[in-house]
């Protein structure tokens, strides 16, 4: 039993110290030169572009939702008026990142590591270096920048049409007037809420990504090896995107608290 703990410690730190690798030779392969044009834009157009559907559906119903249980729930007490806050508070600090990176993990990131999977149990990542080409320049690079660039934008979008959602059901069900869904907006919502948003948005495209390229170019054996790879980086990106998500919201917080800065627009 001692062995077989050792073990999964030896394999699990190995992986871990791999992994920040990956990284550090993807962020030195940036640095050293800018990817082509045509790869990266191949990687806006599918992670950014493609997936604006399934990000605006995801954003929108959360908002729907949430705007609906803030009514249900506080109507009975006269706080109505607040349901444009808690919406929009929601989905920019916490629901908008988590879910779009959620969204993008099962859309980009499978799609994502079963290419890379098939590429390497077929031996064209062998054929690239052969070459005397970096695979994490040539194949990760483009990938990993665009995610960084694409994930806060549909993040962005994805908490507009939650805010949006949330306001048609409230004026056009609920009956709400405008003025009491989006004028308290302002004096709740602070800088630091938006702060906290876009940077929870970066980490989690950098880490669905990388895990995805990761788990990826590690594969072995054959098309079994690639499901489970598969499988594993969405699995590993989940777990890491909500692990993510706790100790940058406890940090943050925080930090805002002992720093007594004023955030507020």
């Amino acid at each position: 039993m001692y062995t077989i703990a050792k073990n999964i410690t030896f394999n699990f730190l190995y992986s871990i110290g791999e992994y920040i690798s990956l990284i550090l030779d993807v962020l030195k392969s940036l640095f050293k030169k800018f990817p082509s044009w045509s790869l990266l834009r191949e990687q806006l157009f599918n992670i950014g572009v493609m997936s604006l559907g399934v990000v605006a559906i995801t954003g929108a119903s959360t908002g729907i939702v949430l705007a609906a249980q803030s009514i249900y729930q506080l109507s009975s007490k006269g706080l109505t008026g607040i349901t444009g806050v808690m919406v929009a508070k929601a989905m920019i600090t916490e629901l908008g990142p988590v879910l779009t990176a959620f969204m993008v993990t099962g859309r980009v990131g499978a799609a994502m590591c079963a290419e890379l999977g098939t590429m390497k149990v077929t031996e064209q990542i062998d054929a690239i270096k052969s070459m005397a080409v970096n695979p994490n320049r040539y194949l990760i690079a483009p990938r990993f920048l665009a995610g960084v660039i694409m994930v806060p934008l549909l993040t962005t979008f994805g908490v507009m049409m939650g805010i949006v959602g949330g306001y048609l059901i409230s004026t056009y069900y609920f009956h709400l007037s405008s003025a009491q869904y989006f004028t308290p907006m302002p004096l709740h919502i602070t800088r630091f809420d938006i702060f906290s948003g876009a940077l929870k948005s970066i980490c989690f495209g950098i880490l669905l990504i990388t895990i995805a390229c990761f788990k990826g170019m590690k594969t072995k054996g054959g098309a079994e090896g690639v499901g489970r790879s598969t499988t594993n980086s969405v699995v590993i990106s989940y777990i890491s995107i909500l692990l993510c998500d706790f100790f940058l919201t406890m940090a943050l917080n925080s930090l805002a608290l002992k720093i007594k800065f004023d955030w507020h627009l």
